[in-house]
């Protein structure tokens, strides 16, 4: 069994949708040694998600961006922890809406993605900063 790990200091993203998958493969190519497992990437951040969709059309992107703002509006009424900002509460509940980490399958030292799949960085903030990423790959 093998096991790799490394964290991964993102670079600041304007608030969006963003598609980090070039990254992680340039910044963790110890994936490549396992024939068959588990990619799992995890962000340390509360106002911050990662998801998988579409690489190909950065409208797809930009729609994401659009609707999640209207599913949790910023200055909601009803938000208590408003010491932050006005986006820092929605932001807290888009990244549980879309979690913070994804698995993708390894196979013969490929992320094994479907054809118009890449892993989205959702940056619910509007000066989120830089982010950091836990990458770990597992197999054999």
């Amino acid at each position: 069994m093998i096991f790799e790990q490394k964290e991964i200091r993102l670079k600041p993203y304007a608030r969006g949708f963003h598609l980090i998958t070039d990254t992680i493969i340039a910044e963790f190519p110890a994936f490549r040694k396992i024939e068959k497992g588990i990619l799992k990437i995890f962000i340390k951040h509360t106002s911050a998600s990662l998801t998988i969709n579409e690489n190909a059309d950065g409208t797809v992107r930009s729609d994401f961006e659009k609707h999640i703002n209207i599913l949790v509006p910023e200055n909601a009424a009803y938000y208590e922890h408003i010491y932050e900002g006005s986006d820092d509460m929605p932001a807290h509940i888009k990244a549980s809406l879309l979690g913070s980490f994804v698995e993708i399958p390894i196979t013969k030292g490929v992320l094994n993605l479907g054809i118009w799949q890449g892993v989205y960085l959702g940056e619910h903030r509007d000066n989120g900063g830089s982010r950091s990423i836990v990458v770990t790959a597992f197999g054999v």
